[in-house]
């Protein structure tokens, strides 16, 4: 065919359809690119708002002018996000795919703009949109690539054999430390010898996860404590079992149910005859954290040893860890309600998952809120009740000035606040617990972590990720404190 020839009726109506995409592409940025220069940030949205705008309306009146309109400001775009976020691939992704798509569908426009004219076609554009094409899917491919946030550098921690008679004996939390550092101390297994590991039992608990597409799966870390192993099925029965045999000790049902996200990723221990080291006491006044201080061990209680468990249909158990019979001192029957207080639950909108974080003489929950569902969720609040009795002893309710003062039973958490479904961490020394949290729902992945005095639900700090910026500064702001501090622009 004559390269000359006229374009069809079709390619010339897709062109448009494409100035109209580039068009809403460039109104949106402009919108958002007047508010954030009137707030003193970067100009670019602004700019790429108004060229988009402009090259999307002459590709819509089939002109070749708004391709090469697009096509300098696609490069203006990869030049600013090179000098705003370097070579940082996430920084990267979020500020170009959009852009390279757009892109390459302008130059597939181009041969059809030019024969719309009467000229030659311009066949080189294809070339350019390939090259975008691959440049899209090697994103694409490289995306599913491990990324750690913090690359290490140098050579590896030399192994320090473990002395003698100092070997760790127990698992008692789902990270091993109430810090979540999942690492023991061991070198019977080694790297060398790890292939000539053999099965030595099975134990099967008999409850298998129905998945309807929304997380039904067994994700259980075990307890080891002492020769018991405990561990939690996708439907939360808890099962005791012989370390050294397999054999089961004793199993509790809840006849927990959901609809969806069956899975219970770990479990929480509690031994009332065991010192605590730094337990939380209220302080009365923000300041430096006291020295830690080892109180007395009380005296022997019932079930003094407790495993604490929440389940996806919101409940908090307390077991023997004996017996595995529910705490009769615990809540109302060894069971507190966690739907108290949270108003509408629609059914699978409330879920908890994680293990509870057992930090001194408190279990602390959170809980998993369903994502880009609807608005008005559930609350993600976060509680902390006695581990003896049940008793609630704070809230943290991230819509409140105060968060962690209103207990009263007739009020509702607000709802559709950012939620802590996965695991917290616990410093015994400073009284501190650590909260990663999502966004408010419907939500985008976020990774804010917000530390909290473990008895008072108080801010002490937060830090989000990625870092927040000042107008116009690439270099990230900090809070410390309740205070945020952000470097100035360079003029």
């Amino acid at each position: 065919m004559d390269e000359n020839t006229k374009p069809s009726a079709l390619c010339r109506t897709l062109v448009v359809l494409i100035g109209i995409v580039v068009m809403l592409f460039g109104l949106v940025l402009l919108v958002g690119g007047v508010r954030l220069a009137q707030l003193g940030g970067s100009w670019y949205f602004l700019l790429m708002g108004a060229a988009s705008l402009v090259a999307g309306g002459l590709l819509a009146l089939r002109r070749p002018s708004g391709a090469l309109l697009y096509g300098v400001a696609f490069v203006a775009t990869v030049a600013w996000a090179l000098a705003d976020a370097g070579l940082e691939f996430w920084p990267l992704v979020s500020r170009l795919v959009m852009p390279a798509v757009l892109a390459m569908l302008v130059a597939l426009t181009w041969p059809v703009l030019r024969r719309n004219r009467g000229q030659r076609s311009g066949r080189a554009a294809y070339g350019v949109a390939a090259l975008l094409l691959v440049g899209l899917l090697g994103t694409a491919v490289s995306a599913f690539q491990p990324r750690p946030v913090v690359t290490a550098q140098g050579a590896s921690p030399a192994v320090v054999p473990v002395a003698k008679g100092s070997e760790q004996r127990d698992w008692q939390h789902w990270g091993n430390t109430t810090a979540g550092t999942r690492f023991a101390a061991l070198d019977q297994i080694t790297p060398a010898n790890i292939t000539q590991l053999q099965v030595a039992w099975t134990a099967h608990t008999g409850d298998v996860p129905e998945s309807d597409g929304f997380g039904a799966e067994d994700q259980n870390t075990p307890l080891q404590i002492g020769d018991t192993l405990y561990l939690c099925t996708p439907h939360n029965q808890v099962v005791a079992l012989d370390v050294d045999s397999g054999k089961q000790r004793w199993a509790f049902d809840p006849k927990a149910s959901a609809p969806n996200w069956q899975r219970c990723r770990g479990l929480g221990y509690f031994d009332a005859g065991q010192p605590l080291v730094g337990a939380p006491t209220v302080a009365a006044a923000p300041g430096p954290a006291a020295p830690a201080t080892v109180a007395a061990a009380p005296a022997p209680a019932l079930c003094e040893k407790r495993i604490l468990m929440t389940s996806i249909d919101a409940r908090l158990f307390a077991l023997d860890a004996t017996t595995g019979a529910p705490c009769p001192d615990f809540g109302e029957a060894g069971v507190v309600d966690l739907k108290r207080g949270m108003g509408e639950i629609k059914p699978g909108f409330y879920t908890l998952t994680a293990a509870p974080l057992v930090a001194g003489e408190l279990v602390i929950v959170g809980g998993r809120v369903a994502d880009n569902i609807e608005v008005n969720e559930p609350s993600g609040v976060v509680r902390a009740y006695n581990v003896r009795s049940g008793a609630l002893a704070w809230v943290w309710d991230l819509s409140r000035e105060t968060p962690d003062v209103p207990l009263d039973p007739s009020i509702h958490y607000t709802r559709a606040t950012p939620n802590v479904w996965t695991s917290m961490a616990y410093d015994p020394q400073l009284g501190l617990v650590y909260l990663p949290t999502g966004n408010t729902t419907p939500d985008q992945w976020a990774g804010e972590r917000t530390r909290r005095m473990t008895s008072t639900a108080r801010r002490w700090w937060h830090w989000t990720w990625p870092p927040a910026r000042s107008a116009g500064s690439t270099r990230p702001c900090t809070t410390t404190c309740g205070i945020t501090t952000c470097p100035r622009s360079r003029p």
